[in-house]
């Protein structure tokens, strides 16, 4: 395209021709089957980015070895001969749509679970037996931490006896003798990968998996032939690559994914790689003889600076490609949090990088390819790095469920898509235009139907206006900006400043079919004295801009991601902010990338931190708290208070739509309470199901 030439230029990997420098980042979702094959839902998966317009999928970690290399059931593998087949299957399916495709190939070391140590081969053989044993496999997984406590279970294997902090499993080192085989198995998957037709594999030394401990210094203590020096740690990387080569070919391309930078630095701690030796460890892969490059970052135990939560700017990374880039010859690829074809091409052009990679986004939006390359990027849905899709995919994972994009619910479900009956032109009213009424409005218009959607504030976004106000959290308002061009250009009616008394005349005149109601949520406010004179807030009243606290001393009631978030708001705007939490850890319930995204934020703004403390009464300058544990009272001064503690459903014009006997549909909150990805999916799934 003419405002992206190099984005969509040819490019080479070894002997492969890629039509354009867009590649699928590799990404485990866990869509595929027990036995480590595709399946019709993994095929359909990867197909859908394949024919979005990806010039080069990476599938997702594809297991090796079935003993000590298993990362979860729902897992690729080329372990045996019989993944053969579906494997090429799943390739002929790929480059049905001018893409290419290279099996990622993987093994998890000590950042994997005791549970799947020596058992799957053995379940293997019981789901071939008995297929129902999967439910039973799945239910013992889990009962993992109960299972862990009897000490039964079996170490993890890695370079050295290093433990995971992340995970917490037992671990060993490996045998000189167990490397060597290790060595021969992931050759013998590069090359079913190649009888399969694939078209390269990657080898994934990255994100504090097993290549990159034996990378490391710090998961590297080896004394023999494999640890000490950095030849010494190169050693297992380059049998690799001969192995492969040896069984290969020299025609058969090689990637190879590093982790140039692990990033515990910014924890405190000197350990681990650094850039330096990052790029020494670049240019002799270099020597090695692979193909090209795939710059990434961190491991499990600094998983924020290679799984990004939405803080992060786009491009933040770059300078670790760049560095990369500037030290080899092969070709580099990167993610780098590319979220515009205006990034992408900046960064290739400007010798950043050869190939752009994407993760995240081609779940959000698999067609984002096609959509940059035709001038329509206005219809893209951009990822806004959210970490919905790992969260999930963690969640799922000992359930035997795959992961889920909040944006797109279509996400890991495409093989059981059908055509959704036509809405033949029947009105239809959305009360709310909040992503859970945007949404509803989106499909409900694909599908046809006449759709208004009636909102009381004067803009769209709801909560998320308000999620978006906390400092770097700006990428959030993108899924209400993407929703609502969605919704202009399929003519959808949007009607902002709606009162109850103009939206009764409204529902009266318009006569609807049915109305979805997405009202969203009502604060709620503790049983607590509020003595005369005292000053008690909402957070929507904080980050709604309707109070400013700047220099007050402020003591924010609960600790969940929204009262943290709003902490390091009102850190911002000079406050001295106390943190007031009933139970005994911060954030209990949230997903721990999120906390630890925050956490430090506060602490170097010193925020304190009151756990197991009730809040019992509010004065003018102060409030009074009492101990959830010993019952004992105590005062802390504070100029406001600022409420986070928890929401209800909003019923919003309930009764009017029963008295004009109007059929209606809660969606988002005003079903039942969530998150960005409940808002988006309760809705998409009533406005698909519901019926004339």
């Amino acid at each position: 395209m003419e405002d992206f030439p190099l984005l969509f230029s040819p490019g080479h990997i070894g002997s492969c021709e890629l039509k354009n420098r867009i590649v699928m980042a590799p990404m485990v979702m866990g869509t595929g089957t027990p036995e480590g094959t595709p399946g019709e839902q993994l095929s359909a998966y990867y197909e859908a980015r394949a024919k979005g317009g990806a010039g080069l999928i990476i599938t997702e970690c594809v297991r090796v070895d079935n003993h000590t290399g298993v990362l979860c059931a729902g897992q690729l593998a080329l372990s045996r001969d019989a993944h053969i087949a579906p494997m090429a299957k799943l390739v002929e399916r790929i480059h049905r749509h001018g893409a290419k495709l290279f099996c990622q190939l993987h093994h998890p070391g000590r950042q994997n679970y005791s549970i799947l140590v020596g058992t799957m081969r053995l379940s293997l053989l019981c789901g071939r037996v008995f297929p129902p044993y999967w439910k039973l496999f799945f239910k013992l997984a889990q009962m993992m931490p109960l299972i862990e406590k009897t000490g039964l279970l079996p170490p993890v294997a890695a370079p050295s006896a290093v433990p995971c902090e992340y995970l917490n499993q037992k671990t060993r080192a490996l045998s000189v003798k167990e490397i060597h085989k290790l060595v021969a198995r992931f050759g013998d998957a590069a090359l079913r990968a190649k009888k399969a037709g694939a078209d390269g594999v990657e080898l994934h030394g990255a994100h504090g998996y097993l290549i990159q401990q034996f990378l490391s210094p710090h998961t590297n203590r080896r004394q023999d032939e494999y640890g000490g020096s950095l030849e010494n740690r190169l050693r297992f990387l380059r049998e690799l690559i001969e192995d492969v080569r040896k069984k290969c070919g020299a025609d058969f391309p090689i990637i190879v994914r590093l982790g140039v930078d692990e990033f515990y630095r910014e924890q405190g701690k000197e350990q681990g790689l650094t850039l330096d030796e990052g790029v020494k460890i670049a240019q002799a892969v270099e020597a090695m003889g692979a193909d090209a490059i795939d710059v990434s970052s961190a491991t499990y135990e600094t998983m924020n600076y290679w799984l990004e939560p939405t803080t992060f700017e786009c491009g933040w990374r770059k300078n670790l490609a760049a560095a990369v880039k500037a030290a080899v010859k092969i070709p580099v690829l990167a993610a780098n949090v590319i979220r515009s074809p205006e990034q992408a091409e900046e960064q290739l052009q400007a010798g950043i990088q050869d190939f752009a990679c994407f993760g995240r986004p081609m779940l959000s939006d698999p067609e984002f390819p096609n959509k940059w390359q035709s001038g329509h990027k206005e219809d893209v849905t951009r990822c806004i790095s959210c970490l919905y899709c790992f969260e999930s995919m963690l969640d799922g994972a000992f359930r035997g469920e795959a992961g889920k994009c909040a944006l797109n619910p279509v996400c890991g479900r495409e093989f059981a898509q059908k055509e959704l009956p036509s809405g033949g032109g029947e009105k239809i009213a959305v009360i709310g235009a909040g992503v859970a009424g945007l949404t509803a409005a989106r499909v409900l218009a694909e599908r046809g139907f006449t759709v208004t959607v009636f909102e009381s504030d004067e803009d769209a976004g709801g909560q998320v206006k308000l999620a978006a106000v906390p400092p770097h959290k700006e990428k959030i308002l993108w899924c209400v900006e993407d929703l609502l061009t969605k919704c202009r250009k399929l003519g959808v009616e949007l009607r902002f400043g709606v009162d109850s008394e103009t939206l009764k005349k409204a529902l009266e005149e318009l006569k609807p079919k049915a109305a979805f109601l997405a009202t969203g949520a009502c604060e709620l406010f503790p049983k607590i004295t509020v003595a005369d004179g005292s000053k008690v807030y909402f957070v929507s009243d904080v980050l709604g801009g309707s109070v400013n606290l700047s220099g007050k001393r402020v003591a924010v009631v609960g600790s969940g991601l929204t009262g943290l978030e709003t902490a390091e708001y009102l850190c911002g705007q000079g406050c001295f902010v106390s943190v007031i939490e009933m139970a005994d850890k911060l954030a209990p319930g949230a997903y721990h990338q999120h906390v630890e995204d925050v956490l430090p934020k506060l602490q170097k703004a010193g925020v304190s931190f009151l756990l197991n403390e009730q809040l019992t009464v509010v004065y003018p300058d102060g409030v009074k708290l009492k101990n959830t544990v010993s019952d004992e009272l105590r005062s802390i001064p504070a100029d406001a208070v600022v409420l986070s503690v928890g929401v209800r459903p909003n019923p919003g014009p309930q009764s009017l739509l029963e008295d004009l006997g109007i059929e209606f549909v809660p969606v988002g909150d005003a079903a039942k309470i969530g998150r960005i990805a409940h808002a988006v999916h309760s809705a998409y799934n009533a406005a698909a199901e519901f019926s004339v």
